[in-house]
């Protein structure tokens, strides 16, 4: 990532100008295979902005991105496949199992059909959501909830794990072992 920028255009009321927010201002870091990397900041710093720009889900105003030598904004459907992402708000289906919800993103990455059963099986057994494997995903508390998006990020073991805020919402001991999954 080299000299990342984001504004967004802001308007106050229906009759103001638009103003601009700065989101994320000149950001570059490079890493190598196998490293971990944290964004801190405070609320408001462009942290999930940054996560956004690295999953294509919004545009960068400037910089670039690269992943090896594809260029994020040319050759996204090759550079998806590589990325496990846990957004902040969780992307599941509330009316959908917690094994169907990863059977779904499983099919998005590309996993090959004859993968997809264990290597959701391995997913649940990780994040241990084995008792909750057919529960409806909306009737899932808080940290459940969030224990299966960070599965949703895992399945398949992507290079790329990507995780923004992956422990809100749990309990110490959830968390404890989240951590320890991905870690």
């Amino acid at each position: 990532m080299e000299n990342l920028r984001k504004v967004y255009p802001v308007q106050a009321n229906c009759c103001a100008p638009l103003k601009s927010l700065v989101a994320v201002e000149n950001i570059s870091f490079g890493l190598e295979s196998g490293e971990c990397f944290a964004l801190l900041g405070v609320n408001g710093a462009g942290k999930s902005t940054t996560f956004k720009s690295l999953t294509s889900e919004v545009e960068p105003t400037a910089g670039s991105i690269h992943i090896g030598s594809l260029d994020i904004r040319k050759d996204f459907n090759k550079i998806k496949k590589l990325i496990g992402y846990c957004p902040q708000t969780n992307p599941i289906f509330e009316y959908m199992s917690v094994e169907e919800n990863i059977e779904y993103f499983a099919r998005i990455k590309g996993i090959p059909r004859e993968r997809r059963s264990e290597l959701c099986n391995r997913a649940i057994k990780q994040l241990d959501l084995e008792n909750h494997r057919n529960k409806l995903a909306g009737n899932l508390s808080g940290g459940n909830k969030r224990k299966l998006s960070v599965a949703i990020a895992i399945v398949g073991s992507p290079p790329i794990i990507l995780l923004d805020e992956p422990s809100a919402g749990m309990d110490p001991e959830a968390r404890r072992f989240m951590w320890r999954v991905v870690g």
